[in-house]
């Protein structure tokens, strides 16, 4: 597949995706808290859990519409836990996709309430009435709770709070990131992938690619943010370098946080080509987009 065939593929996903998304978040939730959610979660960000889920469902010949589901279910996860690290008791940001923070446009009450409601919202969106066995929706349900949960984002977060001012060796700090980040990206990937049947061989190659990619692509975050600026960001750029924060860059080095990023993404790759799948290009082009970004 070339750029402009995959360019298309991610143009027309998305437009789906959006349009997904924007039908099940609602406006009419009491008290203006539609509109903090809405305000949170659409228009904005790489939509990159989407994407790696639809791409894997594809990679398997899987049910597009729980697959669709199962896109806007992980970006209502990630939006939310967006809006509780913004907030001051947590990284204290005031901006989030290049616009001001929810906290900030709504106050903080109703971004922490926005937050609770789209981290339910998103196990709704899992279990409707028809279109998903029940089964997948509780296979769905499982892959995100575990990965959103202590042992995955929310327990990274809590040991990047606690991490602040501290030295942390490589093992520690990448302990830190695989559940912060990593698990969420690596349970995208595998939400696609129970959309439908898959061997063993692809379910583990499907499962280190993921956990590859999901580490690569924090080591990436933290190279821009000490390479980029906030307008190109989107957010306050040197933040977690104000902030004595350990990333890849203090811990490892520029030039050997750059060096990771591309074993990374070698290893990713190299888990997609032991698949055994006929077409994992979404897959792989998907890799090189998290390695090669701007912001």
């Amino acid at each position: 597949m070339d750029a402009k065939d995959f360019d298309h593929w991610v143009d027309t996903s998305l437009a789906a995706f959006e349009a997904a998304l924007d039908d099940l978040v609602p406006a009419n939730a009491p008290a203006g808290l539609g509109d903090a959610m809405r305000y949170a979660v659409l228009g904005g960000g790489k939509r990159l859990r989407p994407l790696l889920v639809l791409a894997s469902c594809a990679a398997v010949g899987g049910d597009s519409f729980a697959a669709m589901r199962a896109a806007c279910a992980v970006e209502l996860i990630h939006a939310y836990s967006l809006v509780h690290d913004d907030m001051p008791c947590m990284d204290d940001d005031v901006m989030r996709r290049g616009k001001p923070t929810t906290h900030v446009q709504f106050g903080e009450a109703q971004a922490m309430l926005a937050g609770d409601a789209m981290q339910a919202l998103a196990f709704e969106v899992l279990t409707p009435d028809s279109g998903i066995a029940p089964a997948l929706q509780a296979r769905l349900c499982a892959l995100l709770a575990r990965s959103a949960g202590h042992d995955g984002m929310a327990g990274g977060q809590a040991i990047d709070l606690a991490s602040i001012g501290k030295r942390l060796d490589e093992a520690t700090l990448r302990d830190m990131h695989r559940r912060k980040t990593g698990v969420l990206l690596q349970a995208s990937v595998m939400m696609g992938a129970a959309c439908g049947a898959t061997s063993t061989q692809a379910a583990q190659a499907l499962s280190s690619y993921g956990a590859a990619l999901g580490l690569a692509f924090q080591v990436v975050d933290d190279i821009l943010d000490v390479t980029q600026d906030s307008q190109v960001l989107g957010k306050t750029a040197g933040k977690d370098q104000d902030a004595n924060k350990p990333t890849y860059v203090s811990v490892l080095g520029l030039a050997p946080a750059r060096a990771l990023a591309q074993e990374l993404r070698a290893e990713a790759k190299a888990a997609l080509a032991a698949s055994g799948l006929a077409d994992v290009s979404h897959l792989s082009l998907l890799a090189d987009s998290v390695v090669e970004r701007v912001n």
